[in-house]
């Protein structure tokens, strides 16, 4: 119990060494010893953070992939670079993503094109007529060879 009371006050002051403690006890097999209440919370925000990173990620593809294909002002300007930055959020993506992760997508798709296309009207100043329903599968929009 002493160990337990040791490691949530650690949690409070510095959560790396309540981490590294917590995965030595694991390790070892102490199980009654764990911090069972702040791992949970560890672990639940773990897999918050996963799927916040794989919806910023595909919300950013979804607004270069917009601004390449209806921004024709600024085709010649930025083209390339939105084509580059689809190529790094596609990689970061391909790194992070799980079948879980990507069933998560599926999901959210509405969601998360709502916000790129909020995104994407703002930075063109409401002048570009850009699709109001998503124009994209998620199989097109993880597609390394489909535009950009």
């Amino acid at each position: 119990m002493k160990v337990t009371t040791q490691l949530k006050q650690l949690y409070e002051t510095d959560d790396y060494l309540w981490l590294l403690a917590t995965i030595e006890l694991l390790k070892q097999g102490r199980f009654d010893e764990v911090d069972l209440e702040n791992l949970i919370e560890e672990l639940e925000d773990l897999g918050s953070e996963k799927k916040n990173a794989v919806v910023s990620l595909l919300e950013q593809v979804i607004r270069h992939l917009l601004l390449l294909q209806y921004w024709q002002e600024e085709y010649e300007r930025n083209g390339y670079h939105w084509q580059g930055e689809i190529v790094n959020f596609r990689n970061q993506l391909k790194r992070r993503l799980t079948g879980n992760l990507r069933n998560y997508l599926t999901q959210e798709m509405l969601e998360i094109y709502a916000d790129a296309l909020e995104y994407v009207k703002v930075k063109t100043k409401f002048q570009v007529d850009f699709p109001e329903k998503c124009p994209y599968s998620l199989e097109q929009l993880l597609d390394k060879d489909y535009l950009g």
